[in-house]
């Protein structure tokens, strides 16, 4: 436990780390560099940043701002995109609070299902489609809530001199259905839901739940 400010407690050395780093963000007693412009003379103290993702406002907000003009100048290309968003029902969710390495899974079950639903939408010899995922484990309340953000070309490209297609509108009810089988595979493939599938009555639940209340939902974009 540490104690280094009136009325704050932080216990935990990740936590801890993270938190004493932002508090120090930006403060020239932990570290500056000196700019100076060669023409006119004039300089300025530049402090040392955190460098800390989501916690530190800042930090994050340069990150994000970058990450975007990468995307959108080296990786993305002039083709219209969909903006898709997976998530999970709340009585999956622990199981990807206690074992985080599900998430690439979730994340993997996610591509998969746009993969073989947009391959299948598209009309053209063995079409692909192009995607950029992010996993967010938080929602509007930051209560955990983990889900994928995909950003995905609306159709696929075939050929080899990369033509692309627009895919014709989409039946979301059959993505999902897909989305789902490929959740419950992978969880019962990790042996996460073992003991829970033994259950007849659980069973009977997993095979007529309806992924309605899970979100899944996209938002139509161009890219310029």
């Amino acid at each position: 436990m540490m104690t280094g400010f009136p009325g704050i407690t932080v216990s935990g050395g990740l936590i801890s780390k993270v938190i004493y780093r932002y508090l120090d963000c930006g403060d020239l007693q932990h570290g500056f560099a000196r700019v100076r412009c060669n023409d006119c003379g004039h300089e300025y103290l530049l402090a040392f940043s955190c460098k800390r993702r989501h916690f530190c406002p800042s930090c994050h907000q340069k990150r994000v701002v970058e990450f975007g003009e990468w995307l959108c100048m080296d990786v993305l290309k002039k083709i219209p995109h969909r903006h898709f968003v997976f998530s999970i029902p709340k009585m999956l969710r622990r199981y990807f609070l206690y074992d985080r390495k599900l998430l690439a899974a979730l994340s993997r079950s996610a591509w998969e299902s746009l993969k073989v639903f947009m391959q299948q939408a598209v009309p053209e010899k063995e079409p692909i489609p192009g995607a950029v995922i992010a996993i967010q484990t938080f929602g509007d309340f930051l209560g955990f809530n983990p889900h994928c953000h995909i950003l995905m070309t609306d159709g696929c490209f075939y050929g080899n001199k990369g033509m692309f297609r627009v895919a014709p509108p989409l039946e979301i009810k059959k993505l999902e259905a897909i989305f789902r089988h490929k959740v419950f595979r992978m969880l019962l493939k990790k042996g996460t839901t073992r003991s829970l599938s033994r259950s007849a009555a659980t069973s009977a639940f997993f095979r007529s739940y309806n992924f309605a209340s899970t979100t899944l939902e996209y938002v139509s974009i161009n890219v310029c």
